[in-house]
């Protein structure tokens, strides 16, 4: 713990830039490593979850994403359940180079109400193409829209906002009470942000299969200028994966999986979150520079338009290839954002590990 002056102390948090992976005595051949994931009952190639933000996940590349291995969420709060084509909206926004005036028309296009029949209709393209379905909502808007996500038949259900909890005080009408919320659906819940122990822990005994840990959208939030609030991500993920050890032990054997979500904009990052104990990473920044990707190079989150109080801007990116070779190379780039499957393989191979729960165990160091 470290003072700050006489009457604050904190302890020292580290990000994934701020470790570093130790190699042990064992290598192993590529091939012979293991990135399969499973949660609830169904099995994935790769520990990857495509984040449900408009500028990476529209129906179409969930089904792409699905189809390569991994878990595609499409944000059910976002423009393809607001509007019938929203691909004119999308190719407006990237004509934009101006932020304040980008910020604007956001505001205005999604003040478009959600239309139920769209979120049913998105939801049912992508169970037709035969891959695991994912919807998003916010815990605000998580009841109203519940029984249309769950009659859909998706796989999973996330609740995803900056800071979830399992209390919430409110004077507005009744709170979703997230312990029996999910109790009552019979899909299984994935729920976050948290990044500390504590609240991983309520988060875990309300009964949600998986919890993301971060605040998501690293590299367009700016929750840290907006609202004060950050955790290093290397630290949130050991503190819920601590978290993660002792509902084990209390709950009887009941195993909460761990999905790192933000700060991970290369597949290093990707890598130091798993051995820090993730089960697996949802990733955004690197499937902006997807050339399917509908934000056309522009990339942004749920926050960042925000009616009242924007804590996010559009970050650009080049596109560097499909998202088949984002995801499963070949790469043609030296700097971690392609081919991300193949250097978490890697990554394992030189480090002698066979699978992801063996990789959890290895060493970090401080940089």
């Amino acid at each position: 713990m470290y003072d700050i002056g006489r009457s604050k102390r904190a302890p020292k948090a580290f990000s994934l830039d701020d470790v570093a992976i130790v190699p042990s005595r064992r290598t192993r051949d590529p091939e012979l490593v293991d990135l399969s994931w499973k949660i609830d009952a169904v099995e994935f190639d790769f520990p990857l979850v495509a984040g449900p933000m408009d500028s990476v996940m529209s129906p179409a590349t969930a089904i792409a994403f699905g189809k390569l291995g991994g878990l595609g969420a499409l944000n059910l709060e976002g423009l393809w359940t607001r509007y019938e084509n929203p691909e004119p909206l999308f190719a407006e926004l990237a004509a934009m180079s101006d932020d304040v005036q980008a910020t604007r028309r956001m505001q205005q296009i999604y003040a478009e109400p959600i239309k139920a029949e769209l979120v049913k209709a998105r939801l049912d393209e992508i169970r037709a193409a035969g891959v695991p379905v994912a919807g998003s909502l916010s815990p605000q808007r998580a009841a109203e829209f519940s029984s249309i996500v769950e009659n859909a038949g998706v796989d999973f259900f996330i609740i995803r906002g900056t800071a979830v909890s399992a209390e919430h005080v409110s004077d507005q009408g009744e709170p979703l009470n997230l312990k029996k919320f999910i109790y009552n659906l019979d899909v299984p819940v994935i729920v976050g942000g948290c990044a500390s122990y504590q609240t991983a822990l309520h988060l875990m005994r309300t009964g949600a299969a998986g919890v993301l840990v971060g605040f998501g959208g690293a590299a367009t939030s700016t929750t840290r200028q907006v609202l004060g609030i950050e955790v290093p991500m290397a630290s949130a993920i050991a503190d819920v994966a601590e978290a993660r050890r002792d509902y084990l032990d209390e709950s009887g054997g009941r195993y909460v999986h761990l999905i790192a979500d933000g700060a991970m904009g290369d597949s290093g990052h990707i890598i130091k979150a798993i051995a820090a104990g993730a089960d697996a990473a949802m990733i955004g920044g690197p499937l902006a520079r997807a050339v399917e990707a509908p934000g056309k190079g522009w990339h942004w989150g749920a926050e960042a338009w925000h009616a009242t109080l924007p804590r996010g801007r559009r970050v650009h990116y080049d596109s560097v290839g499909t998202l088949e070779e984002v995801l499963l190379g070949p790469s043609t780039v030296t700097d971690g954002t392609m081919n991300l499957v193949g250097a978490l393989r890697r990554a394992l191979a030189t480090t002698g590990y066979q699978d992801l729960k063996e990789f959890q165990r290895i060493d970090l160091v401080i940089r």
